[in-house]
């Protein structure tokens, strides 16, 4: 059975867990008692919710207060200066390189520390940014928050843009500020805390926070890069969304759909830390790229890639559903030229499972005039006629366990009746819809297209000939020895992410080569992953799970298990291709 809270063991720190603000505010007092003076720093991310902390914590730990959000630059100045970043556009911005100190009164801060400094009595600083307002911290707890819920409160409408008031602005406009500004600021200035942290604070359910010891929390990060891990997958539904994931991943049998699921996304989901009695404490998996990177992606992966995990895998699943939108992601040079993207979006459509009728749209047909095409999209998206897409892209055939190549510049998009492992390079966001079938989405509005972007980066010269000859089921057989097959089912020789597939009813070894690598087991009910140097415990995961193995494990076997032993299974291997 798919497991959908997959969760990291503490060992040593396992009873430094603490739930509820009752038992949070008792260490925390037992601690502040041993001071006679001293500075008290609960430092915040984004869509935590102050006025609840200050509530049921801050207002019951005795002290001078100072709270950093007076001390911020008003909104006005704040959209000055962002202004750029944020752009016109409803979804895309431009990548941020302010640090967070930039968004305050530097004046103010010099002159708080000060205060600070010269008091002879506890002083507790909190907020987004307090740790900037102190030179000396005796005790610093961070309170943390998953991107996923920080998305659904601003869904939701409870939740802003930080200091924007913005609750019942668009969401697209809302996540877009979030991604291109208030994340790329808030990890540059947390990852420099973490070693500092002496408690973590999990903040994404309403009046039940947990906290962990900044131990048990390094602990946590460093126990998942010595051993197999997921990350706490979502689901979320969509316009075109399908019924297969409410089965397979036991799922909400009353929604109408699940059209995403993100299993392997760290800037989006996240870590469950499991401490004793089974307290499950959440954390932003982005966190662990950001404190472990060479043991979680490898010295030449984080030359190449910094602090940032370059693999993708999600779902998309229109079983019983609808087309995705006709779309292509920009080339390098533009990604990196109009918002400040280092690499771009190449991906890749490994086929789950397919009705009789499915397909996948890919690439232009041959001798397609670019000018007729370009008008007959821009026509088609004012409402007068519907585009022909039979006369102008490619529609295959999908099978299952085919494999659909899909470099940046070739338009593509799913058709209906298709369950798809998207194995692709991170920045998910840089989607250039090109049509839409006509529909609205969810919230009864036209999705955005951008034809203005996609027109400037489409390959013209991926027409049928090349993309049968180069992206559909492009699969060389390595080896087929003993019931073990190899397979390199992709990625072009454009994309970095290069895919191995292994067919298999007994051990397969498995070598990293100092590079992080992510599977999904495509075909089988269990497998078991074990170390051949009892690096770690034996791991065992369930069909259409994707699991990391961190650059840090060398060497690693996997083999059928459970129901699946003896029998033939298989599983996807990405990583990046030097």
């Amino acid at each position: 059975m798919y497991n959908k809270i997959p969760s990291i063991k503490l060992q040593k720190f396992k009873n430094e867990v603490w739930v509820n603000y009752d038992e949070i505010l008792k260490e925390l007092e037992s601690k502040i008692k041993k001071l006679n003076k001293g500075t008290i720093v609960l430092d915040f991310y984004h869509g935590v919710d102050e006025e609840e902390i200050e509530k049921n914590l801050i207002s019951k730990l005795k002290g001078k207060k100072y709270k950093t959000e007076d001390y911020k630059l008003s909104e006005n100045i704040v959209k000055e200066k962002i202004s750029h970043f944020l752009t016109e556009d409803r979804v895309f911005g431009y990548m941020c390189p302010y640090n967070l100190i930039e968004f305050f009164d530097k004046n103010f801060i010099e002159s708080i520390k000060e205060e600070v400094k010269n008091n002879n009595e506890i002083n507790i600083i909190y907020g987004i940014g307090a740790s900037l307002f102190s030179e000396n911290i005796d005790i610093l707890v961070y309170f943390d928050m998953a991107r996923w819920e920080i998305q659904q409160r601003m869904r939701n409408k409870t939740l802003d843009n930080w200091g924007a008031k913005n609750f019942e602005e668009d969401i697209l406009k809302k996540y877009k500020r979030s991604f291109f500004i208030e994340w790329r600021v808030l990890d540059r200035y947390k990852k420099e805390l973490f070693d500092k942290i002496d408690y973590l604070i999990d903040t994404n359910l309403n009046n039940f926070p947990k906290m962990l010891s900044g131990a048990a929390f390094r602990e946590g990060l460093e126990n998942a890069v010595n051993t197999p891990f997921r990350l706490v997958p979502f689901f979320d539904p969509g316009v075109w969304g399908g019924q297969w994931m409410k089965e397979v991943c036991d799922l909400d049998k009353t929604k109408k759909n699940y059209a995403w699921c993100f299993d392997c996304v760290p800037e989006e989901n996240s870590l469950l830390i499991e401490g004793e009695n089974n307290i499950l404490v959440e954390i932003p998996s982005i966190d662990l790229v950001l404190y472990k990177p060479k043991k979680l992606l490898g010295e030449q992966v984080y030359a190449r890639f910094g602090a940032e995990f370059p693999i993708r895998f999600d779902f998309l699943d229109t079983i019983e559903g609808q087309n995705l939108s006709l779309q292509v992601h920009p080339t390098t040079e533009y990604i990196q030229e109009k918002f400040g993207m280092h690499y771009t979006q190449d991906e890749s459509y490994y086929i789950l499972e397919a009705k009789d009728d499915a397909c996948v749209y890919l690439g232009l047909k041959e001798n397609v005039s670019t000018k007729d095409f370009l008008n007959s999209l821009k026509v088609a998206n004012t409402g007068e006629k519907i585009f022909n897409d039979e006369e102008y892209i490619n529609k295959f055939s999908a099978k299952k366990h085919d494999h659909f190549l899909i470099p940046a510049g070739t338009i593509h998009c799913s058709g209906k009746n298709t369950m798809v492992l998207e194995i692709s390079s991170t920045p998910y966001i840089f989607t250039f819809k090109l049509w839409d079938w006509g529909r609205v989405g969810l919230d009864g509005i036209p999705r955005p297209i951008h034809i203005n972007h996609g027109e400037k980066v489409i390959d013209y010269n991926r027409t049928t000939k090349w993309v049968k000859e180069n992206l559909v089921n492009n699969i060389e057989i390595l080896s087929d020895i003993d019931g073990v097959k190899e397979e390199k089912t992709g990625l072009h020789e454009f994309q970095f992410i290069e895919t191995r597939r292994h067919w298999f009813n007994k051990r397969v070894k498995h070598k990293t080569y100092g590079n992080v690598n992510v599977l999904n087991l495509i075909e089988g009910e269990e497998a078991i992953i074990k170390s051949p140097t009892n690096q770690f415990e034996p791991y065992v995961v369930h069909y259409a799970e994707t699991f990391i193995i961190p650059a840090n494990i060398e060497e690693y076997t996997i083999e059928p298990y459970g129901k699946s032993f003896g029998k033939k299974i298989g599983t996807i291997k990405a990583f990046v291709r030097f």
